[in-house]
């Protein structure tokens, strides 16, 4: 059995902590798992009795402590009660509480992390680099080969499963970005996670970047150079992988069946057609990683912060995939 589900809550500001309280208390009947919930315990406090939820939450002490719903503030301090949107003090709490969060995992304390959504605009705000939570944690983690993927299911039970080369990058530099090396490596993770889905078949399509996959050249040499080369050595490597397509057709076919993942090139080519399908159930999970990290796939939604009326339902896909993961670990 495992044992702990790590959450850090993220921005404040945003819907992160309403979105986890409520994933949580739709998800306590479902299992016998303790939580930790790291960040601001006061704020959960109050935001717990005003969304009428009535979970457990008590401040964590030890692993042996009794209980189910823990909270925990590597701050020491809670933050302020008025803050506003986007605040510099809510984006450094949920760096410290992210960061906190995979020490955490990293030092097998956790059995998986979940993390809330962050402001990147923000936290870039307060003069940290960053680009996002996935390349933050494969930073602090020391982890160089890995990818994100996002997958969803739709309300007839379809899924999609979208490995990405390259993640946060302007359009313009796309294509210099793509090498063999990167095409190869996400349809490698793509591969085993397909593997440590449970899947029984693990058939991966590549996307072409250029529309018509380059049309034999003539619209791009990108497939030529690069993304081919990298589809026929993972072949060699005995990997079902097919591909580059033109990726306007190729979504239809992963979608009703014809493969289990596909890789995109860049963030938009992926994360367009899944949010189409499964846009509040969406999960981000980073592949290559030490640990499980997951989360809802979606930002911090500041237009309805607060008002409790936030959907959890990616949220609670979230954790529910961190709990499937760690249980298929052992």
């Amino acid at each position: 059995m495992i044992g702990w589900i790590g959450i850090s809550l993220g921005d404040v500001t945003g819907i992160g902590p309403e979105v986890t309280l409520k994933a949580l208390a739709a998800e306590a009947h479902t299992d016998d798992l303790r939580y930790l919930l790291i960040g601001d315990g006061d704020y959960l406090g109050r935001l717990n009795s005003q969304l009428g939820l009535q979970l457990p939450l008590e401040p964590y002490t030890n692993s042996g402590a009794k209980g189910r719903f823990f909270t925990h503030n590597p701050l020491g301090e809670p933050l302020p009660a008025d803050l506003g949107e986007g605040s510099p003090s809510a984006a450094k709490a949920a760096l410290a509480w992210l960061t906190d969060g995979a020490q955490l995992c990293l030092r097998h304390e956790l059995d998986a992390l979940v993390t809330a959504p962050v402001n990147k605009e923000s936290i870039l705000h307060t003069g940290q680099a960053f680009i996002g939570q996935t390349e933050f944690l494969s930073q602090l983690a020391g982890a160089e080969r890995t990818a994100m993927m996002l997958l969803g299911q739709d309300d007839r039970g379809r899924w999609l499963r979208v490995v990405l080369a390259t993640t946060h990058l302007p359009l313009r530099l796309v294509a210099e970005q793509i090498t063999q090396p990167k095409v190869e490596l996400a349809i490698e993770l793509a591969a085993q996670a397909c593997v440590d889905l449970g899947l029984p078949q693990a058939r991966v399509a590549v996307c072409g970047l250029n529309p018509h996959a380059g049309e034999g050249g003539t619209l791009g040499t990108e497939e030529r150079s690069t993304i081919a080369p990298a589809v026929q050595a993972a072949r060699r490597r005995k990997l079902d992988v097919s591909g580059p397509f033109a990726a306007d057709a190729l979504f239809y076919q992963v979608f009703k069946g014809d493969y289990e993942v596909v890789v995109a090139m860049y963030h938009d080519q992926g994360l367009a057609p899944l949010k189409m399908i499964s846009f509040e159930t969406g999960v981000n999970w980073t592949l290559g990683l030490p640990f499980i990290r997951t989360s809802p796939d979606h930002g911090t939604a500041y237009d309805i912060a607060g008002q409790g009326i936030a959907n959890p339902s990616s949220m609670r896909a979230a954790i529910r995939l961190a709990k499937q993961l760690a249980r298929a670990k052992g």
